[in-house]
């Protein structure tokens, strides 16, 4: 017997007859494949499957009562899954690539780098190292997984079938449940080259946004209890159950402090500073702008300010390798600052004059000495440069839940704006001195012993334009802040397992 079953789904209705049919030739007549089992809606896209195919009708890409009857149909050793969306060609050498690393690392899921097709030109696209903490439904493989039968199977007996109600993560709860006992390998070369074939309906959307886009609702709840179900398993799952935050006797210049690290941002820091200083609040308050060592008109743009402004102190860091976390942890380590520090962005806006006080209030929900929660986030309004609304508008994270929100952001791709932090704590715990994903290790982290508030009212306004840190990144740099983040899942997956 051939060693492989390849699964592949019907693409016809986007690439047409011609199309799919070169797909799947491609893979029928491959000299290691046992059989191909195509996956389709309604219609075959055949009236009748050619010799050593199967056709197997799914509601959607991957359903669980799909997954587990392909499963079932599999008799060989490993399957071959074509993820949808492109069409890829591969070659016979690299198939025997796949098999060869698998048989060599006893893996479950094999998988690899590839290049990329798309309006005749031809890209690298690596991809990044499976770790414990990748465990984000978004995670890259590319197109192909090799999948050993063994590791799929044990996986199903010891941590559970896929359910029949899983409309859409499949493969996400199959990938999971191998990863407990088998490891995830990637080869880091490419060895096949895909071209897209299916629409992309939400490509007017940034991918940072994408995942809290209200449409996807349904989908995201799905993905969260296949998360969820998985820090069970592995004993990372917190139950809502938080230590209160310490009263201080640390004396305070001031209730609050913004906090605003800039560096060359002369076109909107003007409008940040006027934001922050336009607060009306019942307590006093101050705004720290750390300029971090601007090369442009920054500088003197803050300079100016503050000597207007007695409650705007403008910081220039001695050091000179300061990241974004770098000068936050300069604000908050200042003796200016204030019990609770509260971001902006130097590229953002307050919506009003009463954000400040409504994120400050909600600490004390409960009238005590103490506030009630360590870190409190807030809901934001994407917007142009010139603060027109832009899609998807309102981003007021709803995922998130007392009862399982902190074990949901280890899935999710951020937390949300604006972030105000409870000084004690965070002069304890301190930003790691990056300047992408600080803020997300620092949510993590609190997150493991403190309950956060949430406000699902807008009170930001976040501009996407040009000069945007995330916005239009190219793949290396988008492939090493997708593997940072993992990182921090993964250092605090395994600091929560400790707690079991």
């Amino acid at each position: 017997m051939k060693p492989l079953t390849a699964i592949i789904p019907d693409f016809s209705d986007h690439a047409g007859a011609s199309g799919f049919a070169r797909q799947l030739e491609l893979f029928t007549q491959n000299p290691l494949i046992e059989r191909t089992v195509v996956l389709h809606r309604e219609t075959p896209p055949l009236q009748a499957p050619p010799d050593g195919v199967q056709f197997l009708q799914a509601d959607s890409w991957f359903s669980g009562d799909c997954i587990e009857r392909a499963l079932d149909a599999v008799t060989t050793e490993h399957l071959l899954l074509l993820l949808p969306g492109h069409e890829v060609d591969i070659s016979q050498q690299a198939i025997e690539r796949l098999l060869a690393v698998m048989d060599d690392t006893q893996a479950g899921i094999i998988y690899a780098d590839f290049r990329e097709r798309n309006h005749g030109q031809v890209t690298e696209h690596p991809t990044i190292d499976y770790q414990l903490g990748s465990i984000r439904d978004t995670f890259d493989f590319g197109s192909l997984l090799l999948i050993s039968k063994q590791a799929a199977d044990r996986a199903r007996r010891q941590h559970g079938r896929i359910e029949a109600t899983i409309r859409w993560g499949g493969v996400y709860d199959l990938r999971l449940k191998i990863s407990i006992d088998s490891a995830i390998v990637r080869v880091p070369e490419p060895l096949y080259t895909r071209c897209p074939v299916a629409i992309d309906e939400q490509a007017d959307l940034e991918p940072v946004h994408r995942y809290v886009d209200p449409n996807n609702r349904d989908y995201q709840l799905e993905m969260e209890r296949i998360a969820t179900a998985h820090l069970r398993r592995i004993g990372a799952f917190l139950e809502p159950v938080f230590q209160s935050p310490p009263a201080t006797e640390t004396a305070f210049p001031v209730m609050a402090s913004i906090v605003i690290p800039v560096r060359n941002r002369e076109k909107t820091i003007a409008d940040a500073i006027n934001s922050a200083l336009s607060q009306e609040t019942s307590f006093a308050y101050n705004v720290i702008v750390v300029d971090n060592h601007s090369t442009d008109g920054t500088t003197d743009i803050v300079k100016n300010s503050a000597r207007q402004h007695k409650n705007l102190i403008h910081k220039i860091p001695q050091r000179t390798d300061l990241g974004i976390g770098g000068c936050w942890n300069e604000a908050i380590d200042s003796p200016e600052c204030g019990l609770i520090a509260v971001q902006l962005d130097s590229d953002d806006l307050y919506r009003d004059t009463h954000t400040l006080q409504t994120m400050v209030d909600k600490f004390w929900e409960s009238p005590t000495a103490a506030p009630r929660y360590a870190m409190v986030i807030g809901s934001y309004t994407t917007v142009n440069f010139n603060l027109e609304e832009t899609p998807p508008g309102l981003i007021d994270h709803r995922e998130w839940t007392q009862e399982n929100g902190r074990n949901n952001a280890l899935r999710v791709l951020g937390l949300g704006a604006p972030r105000a932090f409870y000084v004690p704590v965070l002069r304890q715990i301190k930003f790691p001195n990056t300047s992408y994903g600080e803020d997300y290790a620092v949510g993590l982290r609190i997150s493991r012993e403190y309950e956060i508030g949430r406000i699902y009212e807008s009170l930001y306004l976040v501009r996407r334009w040009e000069e945007n840190t995330d916005r239009a990144l190219p793949l290396t740099t988008m492939n090493q802040y997708d593997a940072y983040k993992d990182w921090l899942r993964t250092v605090e997956i395994r600091a929560r397992m400790k707690r079991h």
